[in-house]
């Protein structure tokens, strides 16, 4: 159940010896959406489920969708979502921004507008100070408060490794759902954000990552999506996704199968966070990514051209991604300019819609 106390931290013999550093992502084994359960696994699980419909069931799991859409009327339907993961920054604060702008992601996505948010909080009974939990929901709170979303209550759970998020509801007119199916032949397509967060990361929990790399990833997983999906929804966008866990191969391949497509990804026109090719050389990857190529390897095709760096950053988990956005090829210029004009600076315009071809993902 949802209690408003949930979300008042109690100390109580948590505090670790005065003066030590904590290091948070030194107490998980994967960071951020690089731990979600590997696409197989999750595959395994989801064939095994046979899960009742009902008529105002909008949107349900059977296209991997961003959020479920619950309709309510005619013209309003709700939009749930719920994501929560293991420290990505060892400031408590920032982890909360990151964790928060990253669930709100999935609402943005859809097209909808967050309205409500509940912390799911798992923490260690002892050995962290209470006040680094206040600080991470701190953070999560100024980032839903930035969102125009209020934080109604949550819950926590006694845990050995620390884990953050939020449960989201948000509305949405029924008739305006966009979702991860829809494209067709002949868009282009839009990604909001740079890639790289899950080489960077890695990185950094490896305490291998300089302070610039580190703030440009910062920047980018603490941006939420909100202007990016005010901007799509003047245009007449076909599909729209976000990249998180699965990477830019995985949710593609979402909409490439659920749009009877083929995604065809220039290589050189995705945008890089600084830094992220030269970690990938240096043997930065996290297993997310390794477990991301393992699965989707076969639905794509790789020209031998594509750089081998290049590959793996297409693969590789992405937390508090951008969106990606289907939408006819002459709209295209004019959203690129609008998201740019709004504080997505990265945005670019890095592939194609064809027809249906023997792989649904082609990285050339």
């Amino acid at each position: 159940m949802s209690k408003a106390k949930d979300n008042n931290p109690s100390p109580g013999d948590l505090n670790p010896p005065a003066g030590e550093f904590i290091r948070l992502t030194a107490r998980c084994k994967a960071a951020g959406c690089a731990g979600k359960l590997g696409p197989a696994d999750l595959a395994g699980v989801l064939a095994r489920l046979d899960l009742p419909g009902h008529p105002d069931l909008l949107v349900g799991i059977s296209t991997g969708d961003d959020a479920g859409v619950f309709r309510l009327s005619d013209d309003l339907a709700i939009v749930n979502t719920v994501d929560f993961f293991t420290p990505v920054v060892d400031d408590p604060f920032t982890y909360g921004q990151i964790a928060a702008a990253n669930a709100l992601s999935d609402v943005y996505a859809m097209g909808g507008v967050p309205r409500t948010a509940l912390n799911i909080v798992c923490w260690p009974q002892t050995g962290l100070p209470g006040e680094m939990l206040a600080e991470i929901i701190r953070g999560a709170a100024e980032k839903a408060r930035e969102a125009g979303v209020v934080v109604v209550g949550g819950h926590t759970v006694g845990d050995e490794e620390v884990k953050f998020g939020m449960a989201i509801t948000g509305v949405i007119d029924p008739r305006r759902i966009v979702r991860n199916v829809g494209a067709q032949a002949g868009d282009a397509l839009v990604l909001t954000k740079a890639l790289g967060t899950g080489i960077l990361m890695t990185a950094f929990k490896r305490d291998k990552l300089a302070d610039e790399p580190y703030q440009a990833a910062v920047r980018s997983m603490t941006q939420l999506n909100a202007a990016a999906a005010a901007a799509m929804l003047k245009y007449d966008v076909h599909a729209a996704t976000d990249i998180t866990g699965f990477g830019l191969v995985g949710h593609a391949l979402k909409m490439a199968e659920g749009s009877a497509v083929t995604i065809v990804f220039e290589e050189s026109d995705l945008p890089l966070l600084p830094g992220a090719i030269e970690q990938y050389r240096a043997g930065m990857i996290p297993g997310g990514g390794q477990r991301n190529r393992e699965y989707y390897a076969p639905a794509v095709r790789i020209s031998d051209e594509v750089s081998d760096e290049i590959a793996a950053i297409a693969f590789d988990p992405q937390t508090s991604g951008g969106l990606l956005i289907a939408i006819p090829d002459k709209q295209s210029l004019a959203l690129l300019a609008e998201l740019q004009n709004c504080g997505h600076r990265d945005a670019a315009i890095v592939g194609r819609v064809t027809a249906r071809r023997e792989h649904p993902i082609e990285l050339v």
